[in-house]
This record gives C-alpha cells, sequence and structure tokens, in this order.
C-alpha cells in the first residue's frame, strides 16, 4: 500500500485574514522583511508605501505576509511580496498576488522576481524580459569622467519628463520625494538621485541618453559616499555592471524582470542605467 505524502495545509479564511496595508501594519511588516533578509528601515518602507496600495496577510493579529501596488500612470509595479517562511506551501502567495493584481487594474505590470517565485508570476501572466544585478560594497573616490554639479527640486519637473521617456513609468511625485530627502546629481545628457537606504545609500534611478553620461554621474555618486556602503541595482543590459565594480560595488544578487500586459512604448534617446529600487523600478 502505497501512502501519499499529505499536501500542505490550504488556507482558510478562519485563519488568514487579508486586508489592505495600514499604517499600523508597518512594524508587522519592517519585521518581516527583516526575517526574509532584505535591508530596508521603516524610511524605506514608508517611500515605498507614499506611492502605493497593498495588502497584508493578519494571522491572529500578526504580519505574516505583504504586497504592494505603486502606480505610475499606464504601469503599476508590484513590490514587497513577502510570506512569512512558516506559511510557505500554503497558497498565500497567490492569494496576495490576485489581490495587488486587481489594485493594478487595466495598466501595465512588473516585478522582480526571484527564482522561487518564477514559477507563480508564469502562472499568473507575467513574461521574462531581463534580469537586473544587485551590486553594493564600500564605494572608492573616483572623479567623474564629464562634469557633475547637484541639482534641486526646481529640476524635478525636467527629470520626471526624462524619466518617463526612459521607463514609461509616470513618478514625479516619487522622485520629489528622493529628492527631498537625498541628492540630485546632474550632468548634461542625464541625472541621478542618490538617498539613504538600508545600510548606506543607494543610486537610482541614473537616467541617460549614453553610457558615458552614466558611468560619470554612477562616479560622482561613489566619490560622495567613498568609504560609506553604497548600492545600485542595474539592469543586465544597461551595460555597467563593469563600472560598478570597478567603483567598489560587487555582485550581491538581482533578479528577473517580469511584466505582464506590456504595452508598446514610444522609442526614446533616454535610457535607465540603474534602477530607483527593485521594488519601484
Amino acid at each position: 500500500m502505497t501512502v501519499s505524502k499529505p499536501e500542505p495545509a490550504r488556507l482558510s479564511q478562519d485563519d488568514i485574514q487579508i486586508t489592505a496595508f495600514e499604517a499600523a501594519h508597518l512594524d508587522g511588516a519592517l519585521r518581516l522583511s527583516a526575517e526574509t533578509g532584505w535591508p530596508h528601515r521603516t524610511e524605506d518602507w514608508q517611500l515605498t508605501l507614499s506611492v502605493s496600495k497593498g495588502v497584508v496577510a493578519l494571522l491572529d493579529g500578526a504580519v505574516v505576509g505583504t504586497a504592494l501596488c505603486s502606480t505610475f500612470g499606464d504601469v503599476a509595479t508590484m513590490n514587497m511580496i513577502i510570506v512569512d517562511a512558516r506559511m510557505r506551501g500554503r497558497g498565500l502567495g497567490r492569494a496576495l498576488m490576485d489581490q495587488v493584481i486587481g489594485l493594478g487594474g487595466a495598466r501595465e505590470l512588473r516585478l522582480i522576481a526571484t527564482a522561487d517565485g518564477l514559477p507563480l508570476y508564469e502562472k499568473l501572466g507575467f513574461v521574462a524580459y531581463g534580469e537586473v544585478h544587485q551590486q553594493q560594497g564600500i564605494a572608492l573616490n573616483a572623479t567623474p569622467e564629464l562634469p557633475v554639479h547637484s541639482g534641486t527640486a526646481q529640476d524635478i519637473a525636467a527629470l520626471a519628463a526624462a524619466d518617463l521617456q526612459a521607463s514609461g513609468l509616470s513618478r514625479a511625485g516619487l522622485l520629489a520625494n528622493i529628492a527631498a530627502q537625498g541628492d540630485v546629481l546632474l550632468c548634461e545628457n542625464g541625472f541621478a538621485l542618490l538617498r539613504d537606504f538600508g545600510r548606506g545609500r543607494v543610486l537610482g534611478p541614473v537616467v541617460a541618453q549614453d553610457v558615458a553620461s552614466a558611468a560619470a554621474l554612477m562616479t560622482e555618486a561613489a566619490r560622495r559616499c567613498a568609504g560609506h556602503f553604497l548600492r545600485v541595482d542595474l539592469p543586465a543590459d544597461a551595460g555597467m555592471s563593469e563600472k560598478a565594480t570597478r567603483l567598489g560595488l560587487v555582485a550581491a544578487g538581482g533578479g528577473i524582470a517580469m511584466k505582464r500586459a506590456a504595452r508598446t512604448r514610444t522609442p526614446s534617446d533616454y535610457k535607465t542605467f540603474a534602477l530607483v529600487s527593485q521594488a519601484l523600478g
């Protein structure tokens, strides 16, 4: 007689409550991301929440799952999708994704997947289109190859227009929030934003018309952070990984870029050489 291995218990409405993400859930979400090994501080969650709606899964009042949908015009990013390790294999990830896909509506949906999450996202209609390389470390001092100077919040409208051309994401509000707490770096053919995040600082986005400009912006960020921790999330096809390595930022993982209901985009002179974050594109 063969005895089948029992399947993990499926979710029951009596056990798990999925509800809208509210401020009261932030501490629980922070605990969950820390247990997953993510470096997010309260401030990093708050930045993402400033442009997002989302849901949490609660078990006996404790947060055991999160998922956010950040909307940027015709595109939305699915992010901060976390399931407590003790709750995996019960369909909770699928339940959370169903909720945030609904929040995204008819928009093009994007996310950065881990290898573990890839099968679920493929079942939900997401298609891989590239990779993202996370690089980080103690930044080395260097001199930019092209002139780079500081910008101000007054530059954000023009920068957001360039960012929209490069990414398809309409996120003037997000860029303004980052500029208010970080540094705006400008060169003739591009810009970048530098802010506090996790263990130190993060550079992103980097938006430019050419590799030389993007390299100069990254070098200036490294110069400003020399001797301190700096992170950058790079599209694999941007050609910036080797430059980041020379600036002290080594490979530290990454993910698979995916889209659902992808839209045709108008060609642009601008390109995204580094993301705001894996969560926010």
